[in-house]
């Protein structure tokens, strides 16, 4: 999908959670639709009926919402901090219609921080914004798996989750560790400037999991918060650990550190 057409897409998905009952709308006899209509998304935002259409429609010319009229729209469709910020996002990167280059350098500072983390005793890895993996310490492979000896092409932390029966034997929450994965892949896939690689992606992950697939068309987005994943290690039984996630304005566009640290009781 383009800026526009995904933008779209993010506020179809929304509208249809909001039930007329809870806008304070009546429901009426002839409603088909379990959601809003586009027409009362526009009135209770307090926009054109026809704009709101053209804005769902992914049209490009006259179609470029204020930040007021995002945060409107954003009250209506009852949209958390995350999915606020993600309607920004969209919106901005689709009145600019940019791109991140795809020929960014090597995630050298990413691999460096892992480098520096190889004393821990506890997980880290970096991946690019495909998940793919770029590098990852001792500790990572007995919490998760030995992904030196998986084929170059396969070491993807999401095709990892979504398609290894490891995956489901190490984390004992995996739907919910999943979920919550797909979401924040879902927030920074709009950056991704290799758009045709993206839709090869996905295609192949729908294929693999059909959870993933609805997952994925769910259009739910959450940003990089910290987090407690549970691990059936093969050493230590359950453990316990609070995912860290770290980003920079100096690594390549997209990539990140995941640090793993023990839960303080």
């Amino acid at each position: 999908m383009s800026h526009r057409e995904e933008l779209a897409s993010f506020l179809r998905s929304r509208r249809a959670r909001i039930s007329p009952e809870d806008a304070g709308l009546p429901r009426g006899h002839r409603r088909r639709l379990s959601g809003l209509r586009r027409e009362e998304v526009a009135l209770l935002a307090g926009v054109s009926s026809t704009w709101y259409t053209y804005l769902e429609q992914g049209r490009r010319r006259g179609v470029n919402p204020s930040r007021q009229v995002l945060d409107s729209l954003a009250r209506v469709l009852r949209l958390d901090e995350d999915e606020t910020r993600h309607l920004h996002r969209l919106a901005d990167q689709a009145a600019a219609d940019t791109r991140i280059d795809a020929d960014v350098p090597p995630a050298e500072l990413a691999r460096q921080l892992v480098r520096l983390s190889e004393p821990i005793p506890y997980p880290v890895y970096a991946a690019d914004i495909h998940c793919d993996l770029i590098a990852w310490n001792a500790a990572t492979t007995s919490y998760y798996a030995k992904f030196a000896q998986l084929p170059h092409d396969q070491q993807n932390m999401m095709l990892w989750l979504i398609s290894s029966r490891e995956a489901k034997a190490r984390l004992p929450d995996w739907e919910g560790d999943v979920q919550d994965v797909v979401a924040r892949w879902r927030r920074v896939s709009t950056s991704i400037a290799d758009r045709d690689r993206l839709h090869a992606q996905v295609a192949e992950y729908k294929k693999v999991s059909p959870q993933f697939a609805a997952w994925w068309d769910s259009h739910d987005v959450r940003e990089h918060h910290t987090r407690k994943r549970r691990f059936n290690h093969p050493e230590l039984g359950t453990v316990t650990l609070r995912l860290i996630v770290v980003d920079s304005a100096e690594m390549a566009p997209g990539s990140f550190v995941v640090y793993h640290a023990p839960v303080i009781t």
